[in-house]
């Protein structure tokens, strides 16, 4: 991988490391598991659908009490945790026969993956200093995409193979990986403990006090009462539609409303995952700040509105070659407003969540995952493959709105912020603005 693309020596490094390993335990996982699910275990695609539709849901729930419990009790160790609970969940799909055991299990693994993401933004929140943030996380982004890639091509092996013992190979390696994760979690310091900050209610700026809770609020997660953060958390859902829409409404269009020949589908997921990997940094070194984050958020909304516009037009009647310049252009538009979108969010979501309650907060607004895998394929479903280029322009237009309110949204919930910044945590120093790799 580019130097560019490696964080600096150090707890980034390590968790750049921690993110490329269970990526590739994950890209084995994702190409084989729906084949896994259905030829070896038996379920039916409704079975599959709706046990991952519940799953995702506990998931989405979960998210806040886990990040609040990486608040109180430390974010490594819960990382590690959980880490764990993951491998223990995709371990147990190996062992299900029947549809029960099987959204018990896929109810652990989704819990455990959405407590993961939040533990590991408040890690990392707690390793890496604010103006350094929104960098390591492109990288990450970046290491994601690469263990992805390495991890379908070994999963395509397996579907290769076609047998029962290829799919379970594929499983178990993302067991391995999941467990390799845990221990290179391990190995990071754990951060030091911030001062916890005083949640603020919606519309009203309250001063940081150590360990207390909102006067007349009551106990529990306080971002679950912090109304101007879940607005921007909600807008930040809509536009994360964009999740299922290069998996699956992207795939479905082609095959049904398109001439394109059914490898396009492939290039175009090999598009999306290698300009991520190549050009993620680089976008996210436009955002310092919040004013930039929010210009970043509506240029994305703006690219995914063209996007599906483009994707529209591949509907009509024209020659081969032009119908598919036309799908590289929309699938290009799509990674670049993914990419601006992902920057702009990841500064958003940290910066507008108070020191000490950085878990509760990522797990909050790490919920739009959960949600968008939920809903996704539903939403899209209905309006892009029931309504055709109409519902391709609604979409857009929804990206666009969610876009252009993220601004309103976001100086809403700056004036209910307490006035002091989101401190450096002890020991460690700026890390200075993230690399365009120039």
């Amino acid at each position: 991988m580019p130097a560019r693309w490696i964080p600096a020596a150090g707890p980034a490094r390590g968790l750049a490391v921690a993110q490329l390993v269970n990526s590739l335990g994950d890209g084995a996982y994702y190409v084989c598991s729906a084949l896994y699910f259905s030829r070896v275990v038996g379920l039916s695609a409704a079975e599959i659908g709706l046990g991952l539709t519940v799953a995702w849901g506990v998931g989405a729930v979960a998210g806040v009490p886990l990040g609040h419990l990486a608040d109180r009790r430390g974010p490594r160790g819960t990382a590690i945790g959980l880490a764990l609970a993951t491998a223990v969940s995709v371990a147990a799909f190996l062992m299900v026969r029947s549809f029960p055991p099987f959204v018990l299990a896929a109810c652990v693994y989704a819990t455990a993956q959405c407590g993961l993401a939040a533990a590991r933004q408040s890690l990392l929140a707690g390793l890496v200093a604010p103006d350094g943030r929104t960098g390591v996380l492109a990288r990450l982004q970046a290491a994601l995409n690469a263990g992805l890639a390495l991890g379908a091509a070994l999963g395509g092996v397996a579907l290769h193979i076609g047998s029962a013992g290829s799919y379970r190979a594929a499983l178990a390696l993302n067991a391995a990986a999941f467990i390799g994760c845990a221990l290179l979690l391990a190995r990071l310091p754990a951060p030091p403990r911030a001062g916890r900050a005083e949640a603020p209610g919606a519309g009203e700026a309250v001063a940081a006090r150590p360990g207390g809770s909102v006067p007349g609020r009551g106990a529990g997660p306080a971002v679950l009462r912090d109304g101007p953060y879940a607005l921007v958390a909600l807008l930040n859902m809509i536009m994360l539609l964009r999740m299922p829409l290069i998996s699956l409404a992207i795939p479905l269009w082609i095959a049904e409303r398109t001439t394109a020949p059914g490898w396009t589908v492939s290039a175009l997921l090999v598009l999306n995952t290698g300009a991520v990997m190549l050009f993620q940094v680089r976008a996210a070194s436009a955002v310092r700040d919040l004013p930039s984050a929010v210009r970043t958020v509506r240029s994305g909304g703006l690219l995914m509105l063209a996007s599906c516009a483009a994707f529209a037009c591949t509907a009509l009647d024209a020659p081969l070659w032009a119908l598919f310049a036309v799908l590289l252009l929309a699938a290009g538009l799509q990674v670049w407003g993914e990419m601006r979108q992902s920057a702009g969010a990841w500064q958003i979501s940290f910066e507008l969540a108070p020191a000490g309650r950085q878990g509760q907060y990522q797990g909050l607004f790490g919920a739009g995952v959960p949600v968008a895998r939920m809903l996704g394929p539903l939403v899209l479903t209905a309006s892009i493959l029931s309504w055709g280029v109409p519902g391709w322009l609604l979409l857009g237009a929804l990206f666009l709105g969610a876009g252009l309110a993220m601004g309103p949204a976001v100086r809403w919930a700056q004036r209910s912020r307490p006035a002091a910044p989101d401190p450096v945590p002890a020991g460690l120093m700026p890390s200075g603005p993230p690399s365009t790799g120039r």
